[in-house]
Order: C-alpha cells, then sequence, then structure tokens
C-alpha cells in the first residue's frame, strides 16, 4: 500500500506574524519557512504505518512556488520514498488545492491519504474533507491515534465530549491532529541521501487542474489591541462597572 502525504510551507511556528503595510497580506519576505505542523505529524505517522510493515512506500507532495521543494527535501530526510512538487505562484485556495491532490491520488492509486488537519496560515481546515469527498472515499478528521489493518483503519479521534474511535475502510483519508505523535528530526546523513531521491516537477496545467480563485481577500490587518485591566476594590464597584461601562449585564 502507498501512502500520500500533503504537505505545506508556511511562515515557521515561532515567527512573530507580521501584516504588509498595504493590508494585502502577511511577510513572508525574509521570513523563515517550514513545514506545516500538522503536515509534519502526518509524515511522521505514515513513516511509521511503514515501518511497521502495513505500507510499502510513503510518497510527499505540496504545491506552490519553488521554496517547496525545500519543504519536499525535509519530508524525504525524514524518510519518505519520493515527492511531486506542483509548482505555481498563485494563491491557492482550499478547493484547488483538494483538486491538484485528487489528480495526484488518481495518479499514484493510494490506499491512504494522510495529511495535517489544516495548515496553521490561512487556519481553513478543509482541503482534507474536501479531497475525501472529490475521490468519493471515507475519511476520519483529527486523529489522535491511528491503527492499521488489511483493509480498514481504526482512528480515535478527539471530540467536545472525549474520544471517538472509528473504523474506516481504505482508502481513506484521515487528517491528523497535535497529539498524535511527536515527530522525528531528520539525521544528517539523510538529509544528505534525501537530495537524491526523486523529486518530480508537475504543474497545475499538466494535471488538468482549475486553480481559479473562489474569493478574494480584500484586507488583512492586525487584531485590535487589548485594553489594561484595572482592579476594583469591591463586589458592588464590580457589578457597577461591568452594568454601566461593559454593559454586560
Amino acid at each position: 500500500m502507498k501512502i500520500l502525504v500533503p504537505v505545506k510551507r508556511v511562515v515557521d511556528a515561532f515567527v512573530a506574524i507580521r501584516v504588509k503595510a498595504d493590508g494585502t497580506g502577511v511577510e513572508t519576505a525574509n521570513v523563515k519557512m517550514s513545514m506545516n505542523p500538522f503536515c509534519e505529524i502526518a509524515v511522521e505517522e505514515a513513516l511509521r504505518i511503514k515501518e511497521a510493515g502495513k505500507a510499502t512506500e510513503v510518497i510527499v507532495v505540496s504545491a506552490g512556488p519553488a521554496g517547496c521543494q525545500e519543504t519536499l527535501r525535509t519530508a524525504m530526510a525524514m524518510g519518505a520514498d519520493r515527492a511531486f512538487h506542483i509548482q505555481t505562484d498563485a494563491e491557492l485556495q482550499p478547493l484547488a488545492v483538494a483538486k491538484l491532490l485528487k489528480a495526484v491520488a488518481d495518479r499514484e492509486k493510494p490506499g491512504l491519504v494522510l495529511m495535517g488537519k489544516q495548515g496553521i496560515d490561512g487556519d481553513n481546515n478543509q482541503t482534507g474533507q474536501m479531497l475525501a469527498g472529490l475521490l468519493g472515499w471515507a475519511q476520519v478528521t483529527f486523529a489522535s491515534r491511528i491503527e492499521m489493518s488489511a483493509d480498514k483503519a481504526r482512528v480515535t479521534r478527539e471530540i467536545d465530549g472525549g474520544l471517538e474511535t472509528l473504523d474506516a475502510r481504505l482508502p481513506a483519508v484521515i487528517t491528523t491532529d497535535l497529539r498524535l505523535n511527536q515527530p522525528r528530526y531528520a539525521a544528517l546523513p539523510n538529509i544528505m541521501k534525501a537530495k537524491k531521491k526523486p523529486l518530480d516537477v508537475l504543474t497545475p496545467e499538466a494535471l488538468g487542474v482549475d486553480i481559479a480563485q473562489r474569493w478574494k481577500t480584500l484586507k488583512v490587518s492586525e487584531p485590535p489591541k487589548r485594553k489594561a485591566g484595572i482592579k476594583v476594590k469591591t463586589i458592588q464597584e464590580l457589578v457597577d462597572k461591568l452594568r454601566n461601562e461593559a454593559k454586560v449585564i
């Protein structure tokens, strides 16, 4: 069984986000970029499934500008076997990404698509669900534990009331949550080996996919700064401020 793992290149999780002066988006020039943390978890889980003998190959795919190849090499340094880069400088929205991934899945015929539940940049949490719908496959989201068998995946997921365990027949799309695993670090020898692993470059046009935008961002702005808090001396003063100033009671 092949496992297909989509990965996304995002601003590093430890970098302070700055909005562009013209309000058109987030500043990315000269900013450290990394693999999306949820995608990193998905790569790690795919590798563990392969190491357990439940999969034969782990394929990673990323869509975006040339810098995505660095992210794909990182995934291959972790242990992925080969990669696809769908090169485009256009802004990719969730439906466009799902269509691109479907085209790759149709070519590669994986038994499982394992992907992060969301990117930490857009926080859309849509691509996995859209991909499952386009493929007509079973889907399980927010996985915190995955147990593989010959024809199904048993997935434990976190819900408001606690934990829920579901069986999904393969092929399936599973999206990963934070508590699924702790991703490994890529050792230097593996980083060097990753440079020689196959990385095929595709385009949306070659895949026959329309990536036209479905919405337009009008403006990006920082959230308003919070006002400093105050201390009150009595309960009566607190109630008075809640009623007359905050107007919440």
